[in-house]
């Protein structure tokens, strides 16, 4: 299995200059790697809370609406297992410029740790090949996914890489220091969509 930060450290040096959509519980990791901040759009934080299951939907909107800006979304496996029909309609849409992490730990780590449905039978890579996802990829070791990644970025989208990783365990309730979901959002969502010409 690979740590959370170390793959996303591996991440932020290859992003170029993609929109970054970091997911609940990778949200606050991300922060603290970060290097381009005011082009992350992290959900499950105190500026979007009540995005529960709905990062791959979101996501697939920016895509479509900026097809030409590259969006890596960070997602977990929990979230991603309440929205499972996300996959069959991003993959009927087809955006070229959408690169799907999923974080699989397992478990629903926001909440205490408990077992999520299916977990270590269900393959989310599987599951997004069979939906119609362009590419779909595994990693458990870092090296691996190390000497990919450059491939796996410059690939037409829809692509979908499933990344075992070790869980980040919150008890239930517990909130990140400062009393936050996780950090604030350097600047407010609605500035960059402006950015992209939304109204």
């Amino acid at each position: 299995m690979i740590e959370q930060m170390e793959m996303l450290r591996l991440l932020e040096k290859h992003r170029g200059d993609a929109v970054v959509m970091p997911v609940f519980r990778t949200a606050a990791p991300w922060a603290r790697v970060t290097r381009n901040p005011e082009r992350d759009v992290p959900i499950g934080t105190n500026d979007f809370p009540f995005a529960m299951s709905k990062a791959s939907s979101f996501a697939l909107g920016f895509c479509l609406a900026q097809p030409s800006v590259k969006v890596m979304l960070l997602d977990g496996d929990g979230s991603l297992l309440m929205n499972l029909g996300s996959l069959v309609t991003i993959a009927n849409k087809g955006p070229k410029n959408f690169c799907h992490f999923v974080m699989d730990n397992g478990v629903y780590a926001t909440t205490g740790g408990q077992e999520i449905p299916g977990r270590g039978a269900s393959s989310y890579s599987a599951l997004a090949r069979a939906a119609g996802y362009a590419q779909t990829y595994e990693f458990d070791d870092l090296e691996e996914f190390t000497v990919r990644i450059d491939e796996i970025l410059n690939q037409d989208g829809p692509v979908l890489v499933c990344i075992k990783t070790v869980p980040d365990i919150r008890g239930p309730g517990e909130r990140s220091p400062g009393g936050q979901v996780a950090p604030q959002v350097p600047r407010p969502i609605i500035n960059l969509l402006k950015e992209f010409g939304a109204k």
